[in-house]
């Protein structure tokens, strides 16, 4: 099995030499699976601009091109393996493109090198997985929009420090969470400006002799543009993929809070969700239990993801310019943290379908306490005494807030975002919004 690095006197058959592939290689093999099909499609166009450069005929364009979509389509049916010997995709690629063509397979490698075949394959993958994951985003705020829509009248105890604060609602409860992945898919602008340049073509980073069109290989590839500098490449390997996982984060630690309130508020503490025991397990020896396990999986998913961007995080610093293999362990990172972040948004999907609000039990937990910041602001308005004296005299005579309904209460609130006005329907056209 023919490596890219391989010199004519390299001996790989050596116990030591098998130990050494093994610890390089670790398991890029299998990583690089998920990335196949990006580096086909690059190499295809890079193909295209060995072409426009003089370096391939026209004929070794269409017999390159075709055998790559071959190595597509095995993919596809799942018949292209890479095994450690190929050490990564790069490698199996070519050797496939070498058994069907010849000679002529080993000219795609002309004028690139692993270090931006890789990079170029990654941050297409990452604009692909960046979009799914961002529709994922829209369809859960989506559906928490829609429950609190449902249930937007249903009032609900509001917590500071674990306590009874104010009154809330249900509504209000599942439009906090929904805003705040509206805000989160609004920033994503800037991510998607970090992974839209084009790595393609600066090689092993300082560019080659050949005269390539990079701008051509980054447009036809569906980026904004390329890098300029062919050291930006390297540079940039592992510090945008921090942020983007980062990124990433920001997202799973809605969904961790999410799920530690859902969590709470279906206990028998606050029993005031009901889970549909589809999403619930029981114990192998409490007959009467059902687990939120899917809450707390989602919860602690978030743990994940924040090891990732730690080791994104660890494995960049102190790293001078240039290639360095470290590096090849930012990939892994990335990928998993990708996969986690779409299985808890899928989660948390199933998880806010599967929820009910037990109305009786809501409306027992709205006691006197949550009217003292209304007793406060009643006198404000009524007496027209200052807030700070309005809030000792509530705070000294606690039946002033005796009497309070959840009928008038409800009245006073007219502001947008309060119990009385949630606005949640605001949210419809930016969860919609590109």
């Amino acid at each position: 099995m023919t490596k890219l690095w391989q010199k004519s006197t390299t001996d790989t058959q050596s116990d030591i030499s098998k130990k050494v592939e093994a610890f390089t290689v670790g398991n890029d093999f299998e990583l690089d699976q998920v990335l196949v099909s990006y580096d086909v499609l690059a190499s295809k166009v890079h193909a295209r601009a060995l072409n426009k450069a003089g370096i391939l005929s026209d004929n070794e364009l269409v017999k390159l091109t075709g055998a790559l979509s071959q190595v597509l389509k095995n993919w596809e049916m799942g018949e292209f393996k890479i095994s450690v010997q190929d050490e990564d995709m790069h490698t199996a690629i070519e050797n496939f493109l070498i058994d069907k063509l010849g000679d002529l397979g080993k000219k795609i490698h002309t004028g690139r090198s692993r270090n931006d075949q890789v990079l170029t394959a990654v941050r297409l993958y990452e604009k692909g997985s960046l979009k799914s994951i961002l529709n994922e985003v829209k369809v859960f705020a989506s559906l928490l929009i829609e429950f609190g829509e449902n249930y937007k009248k249903m009032p609900m105890p509001g917590y500071t420090h674990t306590r009874k604060a104010m009154l809330s609602s249900v509504g209000l409860w599942a439009g906090g969470f929904a805003e705040m992945l509206v805000m989160q898919k609004e920033a994503s602008k800037g991510i998607k400006a970090l992974i839209d340049r084009c790595p393609l073509g600066t090689a092993a980073g300082f560019g080659t002799t050949f005269d390539l069109d990079r701008k051509f290989e980054a447009k036809e590839l569906g980026f904004s543009g390329p890098l300029v500098c062919a050291t930006t490449a390297q540079l940039s390997r592992g510090w945008v993929e921090l942020q983007l996982v980062q990124y990433l984060m920001g997202i799973t630690a809605i969904l961790n809070r999410f799920a530690s309130d859902v969590i709470q508020f279906s206990s028998e503490a606050y029993p005031f969700f009901d889970l549909d025991d589809a999403i619930c397990t029981g114990s192998s020896i409490m007959p009467q239990k059902k687990n939120p396990d899917v809450a707390e999986l989602l919860r602690a998913g978030h743990a994940e993801v924040i090891g990732a961007a730690a080791t994104l995080q660890a494995i960049t610093a102190n790293l001078g310019s240039g290639y360095h293999r470290d590096l090849q362990l930012t990939k892994e990172p990335v990928i998993r943290s990708v996969e986690k972040t779409l299985s808890l948004l899928q989660a948390a999907q199933l998880l806010i379908s599967a929820i009910t609000p037990s109305a009786d039990n809501l409306k027992e937990a709205i006691t006197n306490e949550l009217f003292a910041a209304e007793a406060a602001n009643k006198l404000v308005k009524e007496k027209g005494v200052a807030f700070r004296e309005a809030y000792q005299a509530v705070a000294e005579d606690l039946a002033s807030r005796d009497g309070w309904t959840l009928t008038n209460v409800l009245k006073e609130y007219t502001h947008l975002g309060s119990p009385g006005v949630p606005g949640i329907n605001d949210l419809r056209d930016r969860v919609e919004a590109d």
